[in-house]
């Protein structure tokens, strides 16, 4: 089958990207791993019609966004999150390049999870507003106020260096 070898040179090319976007909204290698696996073996099933899109790699972006907000609901409901875990793996990405990045991934990780994935796509993707808001199915000004909300946040948390939450907000 062609389309299955298509999908497998996607995922070769895109599983990098995908990851660095689930460590953002997550947080933990493991659980980001998770999450992009469960993205692409939900998607594979239906390859043929997005592949035909052109826009493979936006439709599996939002894809993964959007089963991220929806395992946050369900765990809400059902999870008790331990803020430290015994086992440590090893830091594979994300945000751990950037100054104070144990302190900006911390306050990331106590966002909300909307305001955390309109930061990962508006700061990790670059996505302009009208993007952002299509990815995350809501309008632009609900986009900003996410945004806005999540920069307040992060520019006063403790131990994040100015310069990291800073330039998030100032329009690189």
């Amino acid at each position: 089958m062609e389309w299955d070898a298509q999908f497998s040179r996607f995922v070769r090319e895109y599983t990098d990207n995908l990851y660095r976007t689930a460590y953002a909204l997550v947080g933990e290698p493991a659980a980001a791993a998770d999450l992009v696996q469960e993205t692409l073996t939900r998607l594979y099933p239906t390859w043929l019609r997005m592949q035909a899109t052109d826009s493979a790699p936006a439709y599996v972006r939002k894809a993964l966004v959007n089963r991220f907000l929806s395992e946050q609901r369900r765990r809400r409901a059902h999870e008790v999150v331990q803020s430290r875990v015994p086992d440590h793996g090893r830091d594979e990405g994300g945000f751990a390049r950037f100054e104070g990045a144990d302190a900006f991934g911390r306050a990331l990780a106590e966002l909300p999870p909307r305001q955390r994935a309109a930061i990962v796509l508006r700061y990790l993707y670059d996505l302009d507003d009208r993007r952002a808001a299509a990815e995350l199915g809501c309008l632009v000004p609900t986009v900003r106020s996410l945004i806005r909300r999540a920069l307040i946040t992060l520019r006063t948390a403790d131990g994040v260096t100015s310069s990291t939450a800073y330039d998030l907000g100032s329009g690189r």
